[in-house]
């Protein structure tokens, strides 16, 4: 952590988010673009992003005019938001996704690109699932984007799996895992042309998709759609990664009414 950095901003301080929206990966056009296709097939209303970060996909849903909120713990990456052409229209709360309420009532909450994972309790997560319902009307649907556990890959005694390794970059990334705790680390080494070097470890809690449904249920809302992308291509056993949608049932008696 840098100097520059503070440390309410978690995981994501301004030294991360300095660089966040740097191009490739997750933030190409034509990943986002996917995404923003979904969502906004799926949305009938007012929308909630949990962990909105930047506004990767917040503020080019809201720029298509679908009305846009956001939860966000860090205010490095939320001050980059309303720069994105549809970001000035997101409405951002700064707190966090596990019991900050906004008010009103949403057709739609999503929460994208891993971060159900960056909350690294299973009590955490099931309260991530609880505000989402909080906040959605009956009939409203909870959209998260996650990947497969990387286990299949790790023989027994190991504990590390890489996952990415680029010469020219000078990066290399792994994660390790506990099977015990279900929690792991996504490291990452950069070093330079000089020979300094950069190392960055972020914790997360890893979660089956068969788990996600009982959160689910626990929360009051029922499974809809799995793919196994945005692309909507059939879930497998050979899928890295899915997107699950859930429905909120009308009546749960466990949920709080929602703000305003």
């Amino acid at each position: 952590m840098s100097s520059e950095d503070d440390p309410a901003d978690g995981w994501f301080p301004e030294s991360v988010a300095t660089d966040y929206d740097d191009p490739g990966g997750a933030n190409a056009p034509e990943v986002v673009t996917s995404a923003v296709d979904v969502l906004e097939d799926l949305s009938d209303g007012p929308v909630l992003e949990f962990a909105v970060g930047t506004g990767r996909i917040a503020a080019p849903l809201a720029a298509r005019g679908v009305p846009v909120s956001g939860i966000e713990l860090s205010r490095a990456m939320a001050a980059r938001i309303a720069d994105k052409p549809g970001g000035d229209a997101v409405e951002v709360t700064i707190g966090d996704m596990t019991s900050t309420r906004v008010a009103g009532e949403f057709s739609l909450v999503f929460l994208v690109f891993n971060t159900i994972g960056n909350v690294t309790t299973q009590d955490g997560q099931v309260d991530v699932f609880r505000n989402a319902a909080a906040h959605l009307r009956p009939g409203g649907l909870f959209v998260v984007e996650v990947g497969v556990p990387d286990l299949r890959r790790m023989p027994p005694g190991q504990d590390v799996v890489p996952f990415a390794m680029d010469h020219d970059a000078g990066y290399a990334g792994f994660d390790q895992y506990d099977v015990v705790t279900q929690r792991f680390t996504s490291n990452h080494v950069t070093v330079a042309p000089d020979g300094t070097g950069r190392f960055r470890r972020i914790p997360f809690r890893y979660v089956w998709p068969a788990e996600l449904d009982l959160m689910a249920r626990i929360a009051g809302m029922r499974p809809k759609h799995r793919w196994a992308d945005w692309a909507r291509s059939e879930f497998t056993a050979e899928s890295t990664g899915h997107v699950s949608v859930w429905e909120k049932a009308p009546h749960h008696p466990h949920e709080a009414p929602p703000l305003g």
